[in-house]
């Protein structure tokens, strides 16, 4: 049933390739109704106006027309030709059996015509001359102008070639003009046809005489009309639209059968289909797990690409970043700089010491020029006090003498005696006294030594006494303030790094939250560490103490918005610092580069830090790792600075803070204590206060001692003053006793001398007096220069005193700033062989990842080569190889369960399949056999329409051409066509006879039929298409005269149609045609007469 349904309909679909190329009409007014008997008149009058010829201009090189034919063995003639036709008129002449009508057969059988449409034979094989085993026919036809067929290929001829072989099978080569055969099918052939125009089975194109005798022995008017109907193919339209109407009626027929069956396969189906979905769910899931495979195979080659794209991402990050170049030749600059400073302070401090050893020198010249000066001057003031005390003796002397010259001038000798006694009574009186004086000086000048001793005894201790005052004030005050910051740390740690440490740290949180930080940065650095051992705090705690407040930040931006946040509560000057490094998950490897001590441990082994950057930025900064920690201060120096420190050690702490080098070491000045890495606050809060009391008790004892040793001072001070007063009165006392004794003693001489001496002594002693008086002046003057010079020496002593002084305040400065630029030097050595360590592992690791990333990368094709084995077609995956593992297993788990509850799954499937196909497969073909018989209703009904249209348009036009061609023979002549009934009704009227009634074409002569056949063959070329025309043996009972007017109208036609080629084939003589370029004519040869060689 299927297969009957579509075979009509493929016959329906089926057009002769004659039926659209054959008939091509001119274009005229669509009409409607029926064309008949009554409407002839108006018919003529509305088309009468179509006199023109509207045929389809050809191309101009001839394109399709017959160039030459060629035979051999065919029928009765061994061979014939070749003939070169011309392109437009062509008469071939010649007697009976000299082949004219073999031409005409072998051209119809050339192009492919069946040999029932010669109508010579029913067979090919009686096309083959008697004795031979094939004949052959070479038909060429023209391929030029604007349309050729195929051109590049055939060239501008096509030659047809045939070999028919005596048991009747035909072969046909299609060659070039090259001679290159091209094609052996059929179909090439038919598509040549068709291209061309050409329909070899149109009596329109060929007219043979069988045909001819035919029409015109015809004596029923329905034959005329098949005979018309034939020629411009509206027979074989007709019968295709019978023919469709029948496949029609006979598809709809099966439409209604199949549309019954299709109810039970539909039954069928949706029983197939309810037993399928209770299987589908486990084809979904298998269907789920292959996809989710393929997807699984592409994530794992999309997680091996974005590994490749993070590792390139990386390793242009990292090319791109020179931080670690840039901060190596920072610090080689800074270490230039530093090593500069070193050599300008080293260089000053030469200086200085130069200049301190030239001033010792002078200050030591000028001390013992003060040794000289003062001493002379001591001895120019005995002289002056000699001279002056000799110039008082010598005028209280000479009193005396003028007194004793006076008494001796006035008075008695008695008296003299007397006063004589008296005087040595007193001398000796004044002896004793001044013994008794004497030795009372002696024991007061001791007594001012030993007081003068202990009074600079007491002032040292006095000074000593206030500077310890002094320090523990200052420690008071600090653990005061200790005490204090200590007590609001109990709320908040964070308080021992300052006061407004928790806001900030609440404002970097706040600012975090707010996306304003790419990583939220990390410190305080001491509030992120913790020890591993308390006891070890003061010396961590020196050792970090730079970078106990310091915050650590990722990038430069954070540090940016770090310091906007830390002006709100620091000023400029105090902020804590902020280092940029980035941050890592990974602590770094310092295995190698660390200390490794088998007794004491390293900065880093003491601290416990859960941040990795914290670590990082210690070991960068302060280089952590390569530090000690030894707890005695004898032990570390011996540690340190022994024949051989400890490897890659260059700095170590003590417990009490001390600092030690391989080469030097410093002590603080004072007790340190810890102040940010403690671990209890009560704790310490009472070890402070603890030492507050200890503080506050040993100042009240200070200040008690104090207060009783400036007593004392002040009491021996008195004590002093009192003896140095009693030593000068004592002294004092002297002078006057030894004056008296020397008064008393010159008296006694003056007295045993006479008046006289007395004078002369008296006058003496006025030369002496003078000249005393000279040698005190002298003395004074000597003593005020001694006492200038001394003065100016001590001045000059005082102002180099005061220069060493400054310049060893200056020499300490520069030893201070030698051990800091030591320290700066050592530590920017360490960090600079850090920095070129971390450059040289920055250049590995960009290394080692490219290295890496190759192997990615051969990694990633080799698994994208095994994803696309398993899926050429690359999948979207937005799952994590993870999740879809997870997912795989679970639909294997379950595919597992419901496959042993089910059973066999493919016939199930193949069932459902089978059903659905059918099913689908007939519903389609139902749907769309409908759909295509309600469209080929409105298509034939459309059709109908325009065949009638085109029949009454051809029928109206044959029918003028007719009656025109027929007026030249002065006949009067006319068609009528009926289409209802199918027949076509010629009247022909003689010259003479137009009034008579008898209109029969019986009544005709032959030559007359003839001539009305040509008239009518003529008007049927005018509405039909053809690149050829073949008309044989037209003028056969055709007399003189007839056959004149016919050759004109055929040569006539042939002019108005010259793009056409005409082949008129006649046993008659052309003499008497008209000369022209246009016109060849073939005369055929008698064939021999075998008669006479029997």
């Amino acid at each position: 049933m299927q297969r009957n349904g579509f075979g009509h309909l493929s016959a329906m679909n089926k057009r002769k390739s004659c039926a659209h190329s054959v008939v091509k009409p001119t274009k005229t007014p669509r009409t409607d109704g029926k064309t008949h008997v009554q409407d002839e008149e108006e018919v003529d009058e509305e088309d009468g106006v179509q006199q023109d010829h509207s045929l389809s201009s050809l191309s101009a090189g001839d394109i399709g027309v017959i160039e030459s034919i060629t035979l051999r063995n065919f029928m009765s003639h061994h061979s014939l030709g070749p003939f070169k036709f011309g392109p437009n008129v062509n008469f071939i002449v010649g007697n009976n059996g000299t082949g004219k009508s073999a031409i005409l057969t072998a051209l119809i059988v050339g192009l492919g015509g069946k040999a029932t449409t010669t109508n010579r034979g029913t067979s090919l094989k009686g096309f083959v001359k008697y004795g031979e085993s094939s004949a052959d026919i070479k038909v060429k036809l023209k391929n030029r102008g604007n349309d050729p067929y195929k051109g590049d290929i055939y060239g501008d001829s096509i030659c047809i070639e045939h070999r028919i072989s005596s048991d009747g099978c035909r072969t046909c080569k299609i060659k070039s003009k090259m001679g290159h055969v091209i094609s052996t099918k059929k179909e090439e052939l038919t598509a040549i046809l068709d291209h061309f125009g050409i329909q070899v089975d149109n009596p329109v194109s060929v007219l043979n005489q069988e045909m001819s005798k035919q029409f015109l022995h015809s004596k029923s008017e329905a034959d005329k009309y098949k005979f018309f109907m034939k020629a411009t193919l509206l027979e074989q339209m007709k019968r295709d639209y019978i023919h469709i109407k029948q496949t029609k009626a006979l598809t709809r027929d099966q439409v209604e059968r199949q549309e019954e069956c299709l109810k039970d396969l539909r039954q069928l189906f949706l029983q197939k289909k309810e037993r399928y979905e209770r299987l589908s769910s486990l084809d979904d899931m298998r269907q789920t797990l292959e996809e989710m495979k393929k997807k699984m195979a592409w994530c794992l080659v999309r997680e091996k690409e974005r590994q490749v794209e993070q590792l390139k991402e990386q390793i242009e990050k990292e090319e791109s970043d020179c931080k670690n170049e840039e901060k190596l030749h920072l610090c080689q600059n800074k270490v230039s700089t530093a090593e500069k400073r070193l050599q300008d302070i080293q260089m000053k401090l030469s200086t200085l010491r130069e200049e301190q050893e030239h001033l010792a020198e002078e200050s030591n010249k000028m001390k013992e020029e003060i040794k000289v000066k003062t001493k002379a001057q001591k001895n120019q003031e005995v002289v002056y006090f000699r001279a002056e005390n000799k110039l008082k003796q010598l005028e209280k002397e000479q009193c005396l003498l003028q007194e004793r010259i006076h008494k001796i001038s006035h008075g008695g000798r008695r008296s003299h005696e007397t006063e004589h006694a008296q005087h040595l009574k007193n001398i000796s009186a004044f002896k004793k006294q001044l013994e008794k004086l004497e030795t009372e000086s002696s024991t007061l000048n001791q007594e001012i030594k030993d007081k003068q001793q202990a009074l600079f005894k007491g002032r040292e201790e006095y000074d000593k006494l206030s500077m310890e005052e002094k320090n523990i004030q200052i420690s008071l005050e600090f653990k005061l303030k200790r005490k204090k910051q200590l007590m609001a740390s109990r709320s908040n740690r964070l308080k021992r790094f300052g006061d407004h440490m928790p806001e900030l740290l609440e404002l970097i949180d706040k600012a975090f939250g707010q996306g304003r930080f790419i990583k939220k940065p990390v410190g305080p650095i001491g509030a992120c560490i913790s020890l591993k051992d308390p006891s070890l705090a003061v010396a961590v705690e020196s050792c970090l103490l730079g970078f106990i407040k310091t915050f650590c930040c990722d990038n430069y931006r954070d540090e940016k918005v770090l310091q906007g946040l830390m002006s709100s509560y620091f000023p400029k000057g105090s902020r804590p610092q902020i280092i940029v490094c980035p941050f890592t998950d990974r602590v770094y490897n310092v295995q190698g580069r660390g200390v490794h001590h088998p007794e004491f441990p390293s900065v880093l082994d003491c601290l416990n830090v859960e941040n990795p950057v914290i670590i990082n930025c210690l070991i960068d900064m302060r280089g952590i790792e390569c530090i000690l920690i030894i707890k005695d201060h004898a032990r570390a120096r011996k540690v340190m600075q022994g024949s051989t420190p400890p490897r890659n050690c260059r700095e170590a702490f003590t417990a009490g803070g001390d600092h030690v080098y391989y080469n030097r070491s410093y002590t603080p000045d004072k007790e340190v204590l810890v102040k940010y890495l403690g671990g209890d606050p009560e704790a310490e809060i009472r070890l402070v206060e603890s030492e507050l009391e200890n503080n506050q008790a040993q100042l009240l004892r200070f200040q008690l001692h104090l207060s009783s040793v400036k007593e004392d001072i002040q009491f021996m001070e008195e004590k002093l003053r009192s003896v140095i007063r009693a030593c000068k009165k004592n002294q004092q006392c002297i002078n006057e006793v030894k004056a008296s004794i020397t008064e008393l003693e010159n008296i006694e001489e003056a007295q045993a001398e006479g008046i006289s001496s007395l004078e002369e002594d008296a006058q003496e002693n006025e030369q002496k007096i003078e000249l005393e008086r000279k040698n005190v002046k002298e003395a004074r003057d000597e003593l005020k220069n001694h006492e200038k010079g001394l003065m100016n020496i001590n001045q000059k002593y005082k102002d180099v005193k005061n220069k060493m002084e400054q310049l060893s305040d200056e020499t300490e400065q520069l030893k201070e700033d030698q051990v800091k630029s030591e320290t700066v030097c050592s530590n920017l050595d360490q960090t600079m062989k850090v920095l070129e360590k971390k450059f040289e592992d920055h250049q590995a690791n960009i290394q080692a990842m490219r290295d890496e990333l190759s192997i990615r990368e051969e990694e990633t094709k080799d698994c994208e080569a095994k994803a696309k084995e398993i899926c050429p077609v690359r999948q979207q995956v937005d799952q994590s190889a993870r999740s879809i593992d997870v997912e795989i297993t679970r639909l294997r788990q379950k595919i597992t369960t419901q496959e042993s509850s089910h059973g066999d799954k493919e016939q199930v499937i193949r069932e459902y399949a089978e059903a659905h196909s059918n099913y689908k497969s007939k519903s389609s073909q139902l749907r769309d056999l409908r759909k295509f018989i309600d469209r080929l209703d409105n298509i034939m009904i459309d059709r109908q329409d325009r065949y009638k249209s085109l029949r009454r348009s051809l029928s109206v036009r044959c029918k003028l051409y007719f009656n025109n061609f027929m007026m030249q023979l002065h006949c009067c002549g006319s068609m009528i066509f009926d289409h209802v009934t199918e027949t076509l009704s010629i009247s022909v009227k003689p010259p003479g006879q137009e009034k008579n009634n008898v209109s029969d074409m019986r009544s005709l002569s032959g030559g007359e039929r003839s001539f009305s056949t040509v008239c009518f063959i003529l008007a049927l070329w005018e509405i039909t298409e053809s690149p050829f025309r073949c008309l044989d043996e037209f003028d056969v009972y055709m007399d003189m005269h007839n056959r004149s007017i016919s050759m004109n109208m055929l040569v006539a036609l042939s002019e108005r149609q010259h793009l056409r080629q005409f082949i008129f084939i006649t046993p008659q003589s052309t003499s008497h045609l008209p000369k022209s370029a246009n016109i060849t004519i073939h005369q055929l040869q008698d064939p021999e007469k075998v008669a006479e060689v029997e």
